[in-house]
């Protein structure tokens, strides 16, 4: 028997969000195709291979498909991202290598592969609260460098009070950036500054783990840790779901 992951009142929070979007209707063999999912998520499995519990693989892999092009899955993960805590905002970037099988999509879009040393490589780019929960994340080509990013990912960022950030996204821009938000920018300036860090919060700066571990805890999923999807809006689902897991015990009462 495979594992599972879903309790009654885990299920019962999921399946409410999905029916708020108007793109699914309840039905008593989605929670088993869910739980397909998030075991072909966390085993990192080909889809020919689900067990034969969750239901036929074609059609779990159907209604993946459906709910990702529906935006379904990432309304999930924005329903259950309830009161971030802003005070302290971390943002970084982190290289997933994608599988061989995720190449060659029969599409003219991008899909956020891109060829690097390493090969085939996507970026999952990631803020997170104080708490070290996601709120929102960019998925890029394994080769777009962590500051290319990072104006997207404050932009989307209400009101906080400070923006920390490794030396790689060290620049003028991006400072200013985090200024116009009314924030205050931690970051360590690069080794030749002539500027130097003589202002840097290096107390705060310590907290900037919270945003490693959120990524340890996304790459527990063998399905994150390596890309195996095709089209990029499939793997932003996958993402999108790991991070939806991490904000669910905020939501069960």
């Amino acid at each position: 028997m495979p594992r599972h992951m879903l309790t009654d009142n885990t299920w019962n929070k999921i399946i409410s969000i999905m029916q708020k979007t108007g793109r699914v209707y309840e039905k008593p063999e989605h929670r088993n195709t869910f739980e397909g999912i998030l075991h072909r998520i966390r085993a990192g499995c080909p889809w020919r291979d689900l067990p034969r519990e969750f239901g036929d693989w074609s059609q779990v892999y159907r209604r993946f498909n459906n709910w990702s092009e529906k935006g379904v899955l990432m309304a999930i993960f924005d329903a259950l991202k309830t009161d971030p805590d802003f005070e302290w905002v971390f943002i970084d970037g982190s290289i997933v290598k994608a599988h061989q099988h995720a190449a060659g999509a029969a599409s003219k879009d991008d899909e956020g592969i891109g060829k690097s040393v390493a090969g085939n490589t996507t970026k999952i780019h990631l803020s997170v609260d104080s708490y070290g929960l996601p709120i929102n994340f960019e998925i890029t080509g394994g080769e777009v460098h962590d500051s290319k990013m990072a104006a997207q990912l404050i932009e989307a960022l209400p009101p906080t009070s400070h923006i920390v950030c490794d030396k790689g996204y060290d620049s003028e821009e991006i400072r200013n950036v985090i200024i116009n938000k009314q924030s205050i920018p931690v970051i360590p300036r690069k080794r030749n500054s002539k500027i130097g860090n003589r202002d840097m919060d290096w107390a705060l700066y310590k907290h900037r783990h919270l945003v490693e571990n959120a990524f340890a805890r996304l790459k527990n999923y063998r399905g994150i840790a390596t890309r195996f999807d095709k089209l990029k809006r499939n793997f932003e689902s996958v993402v999108a779901l790991g991070c939806a897991i991490m904000w669910l015990p905020m939501n069960i009462d």
